[in-house]
Formats: C-alpha cells, sequence, structure tokens
C-alpha cells in the first residue's frame, strides 16, 4: 500500500485509541489505515521505528 499523503515519511503509524502500531509498508488492507487517518487519532514515532513504538507502549498489529 501507498502511504498515506500526510505520513509519507512514516512508516510506523500508531492508534492512539488502542496503543497498535501499523508497518503501513506491510499493510494488505488499506481501508484500516484509511480509517485510523481519518480519525485523527494518530502517533507517529521519532526514529520511525518499531523499537520505537515498542518504547512507547505500542505493539505491532499485522494486517
Amino acid at each position: 500500500m501507498d502511504r498515506p499523503k500526510k505520513y509519507a515519511e512514516h512508516q510506523f503509524i500508531g492508534d492512539k485509541r488502542t496503543q497498535v502500531v501499523y508497518d503501513v509498508d506491510a499493510v494488505d488492507n488499506e481501508a484500516i489505515i484509511d480509517e485510523l487517518v481519518e480519525s485523527e487519532l494518530v502517533a507517529t514515532f521519532g526514529p520511525d521505528t518499531l523499537a520505537e513504538a515498542r518504547n512507547r507502549g505500542y505493539r505491532l498489529r499485522s494486517v
């Protein structure tokens, strides 16, 4: 899937509601990411790594 325009620089984006992080480059179901972006409850990480997301309490969700 292509990265959302607003988050084009981020591979990992998190859902603040559920503390779940998605690897946008590996997501097959675009509807999940589209809904997350529309909700405006997106977390990004710096550095943009899974390790940093986990450090902030997020867990990876494979979709």
